[in-house]
């Protein structure tokens, strides 16, 4: 009977993660490695390592309505589109409201989580964690849920872009990346075309000289104001889109879409239009891009070929030189360090889990993970999803599939993924 649960991390996955195991009469212990719940969406000055980070200007591209919690309201006063201190804000009513807090302990880092010796009979865990004064303490629990998320580990991919050694000037990561202060009359070059990427393109093309933003694909860019001036999701992320999304064949969704998109601006005039259909991937969100592109001070740009000096070559020959900062918007990795290798099953070059959350190789089910997941829409009503399954897991009110069934369903799942993105 699973009884005492350990949850890694106080970010919106974990509070949600730490009610779920009390609705379930189950007794949660939630460590945080910072001084302060939030996880991605508390706003530190300084980037500190292993740890998500987040710009000073970062609104949420999701509106209050669809990225609540479902039985707890964002305030009716509150804008659609939250700055990140009133998304904290939130999270904290939340964490007051349901009695979270006292479950947390902060500034306490996981160092490792092993099986017992007695694993095979009991299921449990051996967690190790660490205060902030280097004080080791040993602890045993009945199941484990990870919401260690997935924006902590930069991905920096220096070795693609040769001749990077030889940068006169700063690069950094969008990890690292706090605001437009430094770029004052500079001349940047921003790589990857991601939300991060086009945030930060637009926000520094305001103040310097010029921006060029490198993108290898291309994407579809949607705007979070749609039709009659309503939020894009809840124009279009309904149950009557949903049901044609069973009805009707993808490709004929692609169109649809594409054409509406084209019809707000032409993705191909604007260098802008991808290789991948538009349901394939996640779109970028900005309403300010075209509007940087058409004033000249964005410049799109192919694949870095390579870098001499302070001049960045582009894979169509074109050179742009005096570049005083490059910013890497190229994604992040994931990593779960404080588990053992063999718990986590690798399927190709993900981490395989089964409904993304169930390792499908583990005797028992009693480690999950929570939130690692990179899907259309807010993460919290998803993470709430998630750990309501999951403590009734833990409780055995639902049963899993066999392991042979789940590695089935995992190596699928990765199949399916890399289709959508050949």
């Amino acid at each position: 009977m699973v009884h005492r649960v350990a949850v890694i991390g106080a970010g919106p996955s974990g509070l949600t993660s730490v009610k779920a195991c009390l609705d379930e009469g189950m007794v949660p212990t939630c460590f945080e490695s910072s001084d302060d719940m939030g996880g991605l969406w508390k706003f530190k000055e300084v980037s500190e390592p292993n740890r998500a980070s987040i710009y000073r200007s970062l609104t949420i591209n999701i509106s209050k309505e669809m990225m609540c919690y479902s039985d707890f309201p964002i305030p009716a006063d509150y804008p659609n589109y939250m700055h990140h201190s009133k998304i904290l804000k939130y999270f904290r009513m939340y964490a007051e409201h349901f009695k979270v807090l006292q479950h947390i302990r902060f500034q306490t880092s996981v160092k490792s989580v092993r099986q017992r010796p007695d694993y095979s009979r009991t299921g449990q865990w051996e967690v190790v964690t660490e205060n902030r004064d280097g004080q080791e303490e040993r602890h045993v629990f009945d199941a484990v849920i990870c919401c260690a998320g997935h924006y902590t580990y930069p991905n920096l991919p220096l070795k693609d872009f040769p001749g990077i050694e030889t940068f006169e000037g700063k690069y950094l990561h969008s990890w690292d990346y706090k605001g437009p202060e430094d770029m004052h009359g500079k001349r940047v070059v921003v790589i990857g075309i991601g939300n991060s990427g086009g945030d930060i393109a637009v926000e520094s093309s305001r103040v310097a000289e010029q921006v060029y933003m490198s993108t290898r694909r291309g994407a579809w860019v949607i705007r979070q104001v749609s039709d009659n001036g309503l939020p894009v999701d809840m124009k279009y992320n309904t149950r009557f889109v949903h049901i044609l999304f069973q009805l009707l064949p993808m490709n004929i969704l692609n169109w649809i879409g594409e054409q509406k998109l084209n019809a707000m601006y032409d993705h191909t005039m604007y260098a802008l239009k991808p290789k991948h259909r538009l349901f394939s991937q996640i779109p970028v969100i900005n309403d300010d891009l075209p509007l940087r592109i058409l004033s000249g001070s964005v410049i799109l740009k192919p694949n870095v070929k390579e870098i001499r000096g302070s001049t960045v070559v582009f894979d169509d020959g074109s050179i742009v030189e005096k570049v005083d900062t490059i910013v890497f918007a190229t994604g992040y990795s994931y990593d779960f360090p404080f588990l053992p290798s063999n718990t986590m099953y690798k399927s190709g070059h993900r981490v395989g889990l089964y409904k993304h959350i169930f390792p499908p190789n583990l005797e028992h089910p009693t480690l999950a993970v929570v939130g690692f997941i990179h899907a259309l829409g807010a993460i919290m009503p998803q993470a709430e999803m998630q750990a309501r399954w999951v403590t009734r897991v833990f409780k055995g009110l639902n049963k899993l599939p066999s392991n042979r069934a789940m590695i089935k369903a995992v190596e699928q799942d990765t199949k399916d993924m890399e289709k959508s993105f050949d």
